[in-house]
């Protein structure tokens, strides 16, 4: 068991607001458009079909899943977007790495310029910060669901890493070509998962206090306010009861 950030509880919450306003479908539907242009098979493509579980995992209508797979081969117009990662630094010098689906990169590369400069923060050049993090396969399981020893038994069998709880959540962390194996084991074992992606998990945590603390977390609700980002990562922590403070 490692430690756990605790914006990876703020995100979650955040995640079940953007899926009121159906911002997660646009998301996973750029996701299975990207995926796609390696084949639209979803046996031949993990990409891909990790991207299908997460539509289905928002209730995503199939003919919507198909019509994104198509887009993103080319079967349909309007797949042209382009992947793009952008590196900077936060309040209080906290990493923080921006994955967007654009069909505008200059346009998208001047608005995520903006928003790190007016929050505090700075754009980086490309490989400034991706090394504080490592690509893994990250699933969250709900806590009232599965014990630590039940879900540890299932999930290191499966080749799983690591395992971390908010208190909420167990957050069960594995290599990316694990991913699939892990899931497959949680759902034959009947455990299931809320929320489950190839992401970018920090090494270490920065924690961060008062206006860093705020400033990040403005910074971090700007940028995933913007149409084009996918997802923010970022190593920063901030303490439960900070948190709790400024919520109020």
């Amino acid at each position: 068991m490692s430690g756990h950030s605790k914006w990876a509880t703020i995100k979650h919450k955040k995640a079940a607001t953007d899926a009121k306003r159906g911002k997660s479908f646009t998301r996973i539907i750029k996701e299975i458009m990207i995926a796609a242009r390696n084949g639209g098979d979803p046996d031949m493509n993990p990409r891909l079909r990790t991207a299908i579980i997460a539509a289905k995992g928002v209730s995503m209508p199939s003919d919507n899943i198909k019509k994104a797979i198509m887009r993103g081969t080319g079967e349909l117009e309007g797949g042209q977007i382009e992947e793009v990662m952008f590196e900077g630094y936060g309040p209080g010098g906290a990493a923080v790495l921006v994955n967007v689906a654009t069909d505008n990169r200059n346009r998208t590369v001047s608005e995520i310029r903006h928003a790190f400069s007016k929050n505090g923060g700075n754009m980086g050049e490309q490989g400034s910060v991706a090394w504080m993090f490592e690509r893994k396969s990250q699933i969250y399981v709900p806590g009232e669901k599965v014990t630590e020893d039940q879900l540890m038994n299932i999930v290191l069998e499966a080749g799983a890493d690591d395992m971390r709880s908010d208190g909420e959540r167990w957050e069960v962390l594995s290599r990316p070509e694990a991913h699939e194996g892990v899931l497959k084991v949680l759902e034959a074992n009947g455990v299931p998962s809320e929320d489950a992606s190839i992401a970018w998990v920090p090494k270490n945590l920065i924690k961060l206090e008062g206006k860093n603390a705020s400033g990040m977390l403005r910074l971090t609700d700007v940028l995933e306010e913007h149409d084009d980002v996918q997802s923010v990562y970022s190593n920063f922590d901030i303490d439960e009861k900070e948190l709790e403070a400024m919520s109020q």
